[in-house]
């Protein structure tokens, strides 16, 4: 399969002398036509760079990026006419309406006769009922829902969506993925940063970036059975000071809280589970219950990032 996008050895620096800071640091990927790209990582770790960079808003220090089978560095207004962005604040204006929002970009993107393409995106994003409705009126999820749909008012063949669901209702993002995964027929490239790795479970692919540089990158089924420890949820009367202990113990387990339960990291083999019970109960800390589950992206992401 064709790559839609390229990053071949990409370095990115910001800053002079003393001041330098590293934000991409020697970092490659192909990104296949027709896939759901996800990049995740921490605050910090290089996603929005990437996707700036993608979109041709930064030049790279070093390396070469190609959209499309052109080169960026020669061929950025071709590349910009086949490419749709949704950054983190797009710009969306409040006191225009949905229907003039699109219209709007549109006439940007010099859109002739949109009128049936924005009928679709109205009825593809579910927000034809609402048409009528001022932007600054609308909920987060249904804000993004537009943005999405004039980001795609122009038929690109590649979008890029930095952290689209960031601050949105679990509700709104399961339905803003929902949409992503339909795109897919149409055979669009989606390249999307994440902070949820829940999300990027639905990606074709992700990469877990970290500082800069590119931890893995597979196939969320791959990188999970990847995983050679073992993770173990625990239901404990004190989970916070649980996870304390169990992170002081040198990286013999790694520890972290979802909710009122403990994921905990530990070598395979029935002994690591006896020895976890024993350290917690000396420590005055009394198990309710655990039991092995699968590892989710996050705990393989997390344990990659702390060992």
């Amino acid at each position: 399969m064709q790559n839609a996008v390229v990053l071949d050895n990409v370095v990115k620096v910001f800053g002079e002398n003393h001041q330098k800071v590293v934000a991409l640091d020697y970092l490659s990927l192909n990104i296949r036509r027709g896939e759901v790209f996800a990049l995740v990582g921490p605050d910090g770790a290089g996603k929005t760079t990437t996707i700036r960079m993608m979109c041709g808003a930064l030049t790279p220090t070093e390396g070469r990026v190609t959209i499309l089978g052109m080169p960026m560095q020669t061929e950025r207004e071709a590349i910009k006419k086949r490419i749709g962005y949704l950054s983190q604040r797009f710009s969306l204006y409040g006191d225009l309406t949905i229907d003039e929002n699109i219209d709007f970009f549109a006439e940007i993107h010099r859109v002739k006769d949109y009128k049936s393409r924005k009928e679709e995106l109205l009825q593809f994003t579910r927000l034809a009922p609402f048409r009528d409705r001022l932007a600054a009126r609308l909920s987060g999820g249904m804000k993004q829902k537009l943005a999405l749909a004039c980001t795609l008012i122009h038929t690109p063949d590649v979008i890029f969506l930095d952290e689209p669901t960031t601050g949105v209702d679990p509700v709104s993002r399961r339905d803003f993925w929902k949409i992503l995964s339909s795109l897919l027929k149409s055979g669009i490239t989606i390249v999307v940063s994440t902070p949820y790795l829940d999300e990027a479970e639905r990606s074709t692919r992700v990469a877990l970036l970290n500082e800069g540089k590119l931890l893995v990158c597979d196939k969320p089924e791959v990188i999970k059975a990847s995983f050679t420890s073992e993770v173990v949820e625990v239901v404990a009367d004190d989970a916070r000071k649980a996870v304390l202990v169990l992170n002081e113990t040198k990286g013999e387990f790694g520890a972290q809280l979802f909710g009122d339960r403990l994921h905990v990291v530990l070598p395979k083999g029935k002994s690591s589970l006896e020895k976890l019970n024993q350290m917690l109960k000396r420590e005055g800390i009394t198990v309710q219950s655990s039991r092995h589950i699968l590892p989710s992206l996050e705990d393989v992401f997390i344990a990659r990032v702390t060992s």
